[in-house]
């Protein structure tokens, strides 16, 4: 394979973290025509997971949408609420926000909480 410049590519295994098919509400898109203008006006979250020695982690995480700047996360075993609202309440405790400040995610199911947030 070396001689005729042939690569092995590892077929890496697609994980799922989104459950969007869940009975909890689901509000609008409140940041589609959003001018993004100031921080704290707008939270972007997401997951992703981390490949390590013998298996994998979740990583939730939270960007303040002006400046991109990462002001939560949490890394866990278990994909659930608990791995989401871990990275929440770090963004909380970081930047205290103000009122209306919005927390945009792709409504998955670790996604529907209630405790900490307001619907605007």
């Amino acid at each position: 394979m070396r001689e005729s410049f042939l690569l092995c590519v590892a077929k890496r295994k697609w994980i799922k973290t989104t459950d969007s098919l869940h009975p909890y509400p689901r509000f609008p898109n409140l940041v589609k025509d959003l001018a993004i203008s100031f921080l704290n006006q707008v939270w972007l979250a997401d997951i992703t997971y981390i490949r390590i020695l013998t298996t994998f982690v979740y990583l939730a995480v939270i960007l303040d949408a002006l400046s991109r700047k990462v002001i939560g996360y949490a890394i866990s075993k278990r994909l659930d609420t608990g791995l989401t609202l871990s990275a929440l309440r770090m963004a909380i405790t970081q930047r205290q926000p103000p009122p209306g400040c919005i927390h945009h995610s792709d409504q998955g199911v670790q996604y529907a909480f209630r405790g900490l947030c307001q619907r605007a």
